[in-house]
């Protein structure tokens, strides 16, 4: 079940996942406007992989109905190639767009090392909106003094993605329902894929990628790179340690298309011709399985929930103005109108990205998706994201996830060892984050 409550604001380290609200209020601010050649405010968006936002068709309703506004849009496919560019404008004053996205893993280090850099959301015609997310949602990008740096923009809720004509190809059963009674656990889809391999169409592997997998497995887990006390914990984490392992072992072992995702071209076109069967999946993965297979993809794939049933989170974003910004006020208007309840669930509807706005929940509740079968990807996602743990997020969430995915992809990819992949790893993420 979904409540309110008051945030009390968060720490260096915030709890993520618990399914409830927090409240903040403020005054709107002034900001110059920038204008483009016939006198319109010209709002920059620039955003990574695929909010829904744009394939929605929401930039474009809004300037229908606001007249002179003008929204300039453009997206990065890779957040580890967006975020570094992203710091290097935001500590120089200046190349920013008005509204920036910022990715989960990235917003503790916001909140305690960026608060100068981006605006109080609490301060502008957006405050009012703050309190209408999921309670980790909001906590997240608040500041123990109360600065509102980022409104919520979709939760992760897992679930797993698959080729319905490759699953009956290999004669694995294809119907979630069948499928749900054959996963209990980790090791069961292990299993499921050493079956697959077997009997695989030729050049097509069960699992897209090692750190794919590794990242679903993670999911469900509260503690994964740090804990409570905000402590850097990865190297000493037992479970991280085993969703490494294991997930090494299915590269090793001829389970995995050893593609690199978001960034092979290979993985991009994976979708459509069948490199791999399976994919982990939140619920933001369907609207870019549906933009890289296209329409000839249509109903060649399906979803079913996490082995066992549990609950799991992956991603998530919000949207923030940097301080730098010329057009705070407009700019907090066209966030506080993406991210209420009505334009939420309509992304869902055409790209997956589930709500973090809890008063778009039961309007997606019920949703089916024609190009998945008519999987009903509104039961799926909520379940997920109801039985979802509260997850840790610290600082170097980020770094330590994309460390532990590219030594991963190393024994995909250049027959590193799984110990020494992990060790490679950890000295990476210590090297970086101490």
């Amino acid at each position: 079940m979904f409540t309110a409550r008051r945030s009390a604001g968060a720490t260096a380290v915030i709890m993520a996942g618990a399914l409830t609200l927090t409240a903040c209020s403020g005054s709107s601010e002034a900001s110059d406007p920038t204008t483009g050649a016939n006198g319109e405010t010209v709002l920059t968006v620039s955003l990574f992989g695929t909010f829904g936002l744009d394939e929605a068709g929401l930039f474009d309703q809004y300037e229908a109905e606001n007249e002179g506004i003008t929204i300039q849009y453009e997206s990065t496919q890779g957040e580890d190639k967006y975020w570094p560019a992203l710091q290097t404008k935001l500590n120089s004053g200046s190349g920013t767009a008005d509204i920036q996205g910022i990715e989960v893993a990235r917003i503790a280090d916001v909140v305690t090392n960026q608060a100068d850099l981006w605006t109080d959301l609490s301060q502008t015609v957006a405050a009012d909106r703050v309190g209408d997310y999921v309670d980790w949602k909001a906590d997240a990008a608040t500041t123990t003094d109360g600065k509102v740096l980022g409104l919520g923009t979709d939760i992760g809720p897992m679930g797993l993605c698959y080729r319905t004509d490759l699953y009956d190809a290999a004669g694995l059963p294809s119907d979630p329902e069948e499928l749900k009674q054959r996963l209990g656990s980790w090791d069961d889809v292990i299993a499921l894929a050493e079956e697959y391999k077997a009997n695989a169409p030729e050049g097509s592997a069960f699992f897209d990628s090692a750190g794919g997998l590794y990242n679903a497995i993670v999911s469900t887990e509260s503690e994964i790179y740090y804990n409570a006390a905000g402590e850097l914990v990865v190297e000493n984490n037992a479970a991280v340690k085993d969703a490494f392992m294991k997930s090494a072992a299915a590269g090793q072992s001829g389970l995995t298309a050893k593609l690199e995702q978001f960034k092979d071209p290979s993985w991009d076109a994976g979708f459509g011709s069948g490199t791999f069967a399976t994919i982990a999946c939140p619920s933001w993965m369907i609207g870019y399985i549906k933009g890289k297979a296209g329409d000839a993809g249509s109903g060649q794939w399906n979803i079913t929930e996490l082995p066992g049933g549990q609950g799991g989170n992956w991603g998530g974003a919000y949207l923030g103005i940097p301080e730098a910004s010329k057009n705070k006020e407009e700019a907090a208007k066209l966030i506080a109108w993406l991210t209420d309840a009505e334009q939420q669930a309509k992304v869902f509807e055409v790209g997956g990205n589930f709500p973090s706005n809890t008063e778009a929940f039961d309007d997606v509740a019920d949703s089916t998706d024609e190009y998945f079968n008519d999987a009903p990807t509104g039961e799926i996602f909520s379940a997920s994201a109801q039985s979802a743990p509260t997850q840790i997020l610290g600082v170097g969430d980020g770094v330590a996830k994309n460390a532990l995915t590219q030594a991963l992809l190393s024994v995909e990819v250049n027959g590193v060892s799984p110990e020494d992949a992990w060790a490679n790893g950890i000295s990476k993420i210590t090297n970086q984050l101490g």
